[in-house]
């Protein structure tokens, strides 16, 4: 964005009555005085009957709605707002915000034939049905779906073109998600141990915030470079074993 450009939030009032920031959050007006009245947003600046939020109690919102859409429970909700401080809900959105972006193309909307085409196979509705199950795809209304993970689907089409099987591909996701899953809970539980705790423990020191953000950036394609570097030479040695294997079976059978 040029120096001189703003954004549309950069123009905004910097207060909203209860109304226009529901609207903003995307919650109603009743689930703001919920969460008003639970204690996880701060009492509003009166002027005389009226109500009026900043842009902190926006971001507390959208921090809500966030959390909720990923899965956490009210109650969990509840604590993780508490503890934090005020100004830690804007940083907080700035590091969802890293974690959320694609590594390649935004999702995409195809039909069920374009899907199909992708791997030069035959529609087969068990197979969309399958993806759809593994959070791969999303069935839309009429004859179209979403790519969810449109990387990981592209390259599996790519390797059924080559001639595998479409149901081993969809086989191995979750054999992939599994193990990967292990790796990566591994090494975050490391990272948050070693370089996020302290910042944790020392009350989330607003100078800080910087480098915390930069350093989980950093981080993802340093762990994205490792997994797939190590999937290489792994790959190639289970290539070399399972095919001298074959051959020895081979040469056994012969003699």
């Amino acid at each position: 964005m040029p120096a001189d450009a703003t954004s549309p939030e950069e123009n905004a009032p910097q207060e909203y009555t209860v109304d226009e920031l529901a609207a903003r959050a995307q919650m109603t007006v009743r689930n703001v005085r919920a969460y008003a009245g639970r204690g996880l947003i701060e009492a509003p600046r009166l002027a005389g009957r009226t109500g009026y939020y900043n842009r902190e109690h926006l971001q507390r919102l959208q921090l809500i709605r966030q959390l909720l859409d990923r899965g956490f429970t009210l109650a969990a909700v509840e604590k993780a707002i508490q503890s934090a401080p005020q100004s830690a809900a804007g940083h907080t959105l700035d590091l969802m915000t890293i974690l959320d972006l694609p590594e390649a193309d935004e999702a995409e909307i195809m039909s069920r034939d374009d899907l199909a085409a992708l791997a030069g196979v035959a529609r087969d509705a068990s197979l969309v049905d399958s993806m759809v199950e593994l959070g791969l795809v999303e069935a839309l209304e009429g004859d179209r779906v979403r790519l969810v993970e449109p990387a990981v689907v592209r390259a599996g089409a790519a390797a059924v073109s080559m001639g595998l099987a479409p149901s081993t591909v969809i086989g191995l996701f979750p054999t992939l998600q599994e193990h990967l899953r292990a790796i990566t809970d591994t090494f975050v539980r490391d990272v948050v141990t070693e370089l996020i705790q302290p910042f944790i423990d020392a009350g989330f020191p607003e100078d800080d915030w910087e480098r915390i953000i930069a350093l989980v950036d950093g981080l993802l394609p340093i762990a994205s470079q490792v997994t797939l570097g190590v999937f290489r030479s792994e790959f190639r040695q289970s290539i070399d074993v399972e095919i001298g294997e074959q051959i020895t079976g081979l040469a056994s059978q012969r003699h």
